[in-house]
């Protein structure tokens, strides 16, 4: 018998120790980020100089494309920080006076939303530069059939969405409050 728990034992705790492989997966990410910081830096270097020249309808798109590259950023500062503690280790940050807010406070469960909400966030400002482009170019034809597809992928992460947070509000309220947490005693399913 105790040969059984020994090996349960350091199986439990080699799955456990697995986590961190997906440590290179943060910090690819965050690499990843630094590709962004390039992108954005660039765009604003090729339209600082055309400022002077440039329409209203131009600055606009120029401010959408600089915002959407600021939310993909967010987003995978989000993903970055908030799997990490989530899924491999706690952040040892609390001397840190600047420790963001909402690192406590996202689960699983708060990271798809974020994600998903992000996500919709960046497929609105797709639509929107692509609307703002019609009817700019003369002669320009519009296509219809992608303008369709896009509205129709918005449409279903919408309401992908809103399904994602009416099933987790459900759940919220399904719960007990104690449910789910661990008790020295309590039943752990051996």
């Amino acid at each position: 018998m105790t040969a059984k728990l020994s090996i349960e034992h350091v199986l439990e705790r080699t799955i456990f120790a697995l986590r961190w492989l997906m440590a290179p997966v943060y910090l690819g990410l965050g690499l990843t980020i630094g590709l962004l910081m390039v992108v954005f830096l660039r765009e604003l270097a090729h339209y600082l100089p055309q400022a002077m020249e440039m329409s209203v309808e131009t600055v606009i798109l120029v401010a959408l494309t600089l915002i959407d590259l600021s939310l993909v950023g967010n987003l995978m500062v989000i993903v970055l920080m908030s799997g990490y503690e989530n899924f491999v280790s706690k952040f040892d940050l609390d001397s840190v006076s600047d420790r963001p807010a909402w690192l406590d406070k996202i689960d699983f469960s708060g990271l798809k939303i974020k994600l998903l909400g992000s996500i919709v966030a960046i497929s609105a400002i797709h639509l929107l530069k692509l609307f703002m482009e019609i009817g700019k170019e003369e002669g320009a034809s519009i296509d219809a059939e992608q303008i369709r597809w896009l509205l129709a992928i918005h449409a279903v992460l919408v309401v992908s969405g809103l399904l994602l947070a009416g099933m987790d509000w459900l759940k919220e309220r399904a719960v007990p409050a104690n449910h789910g947490k661990h008790t020295k005693g309590g039943s752990s399913g051996h």
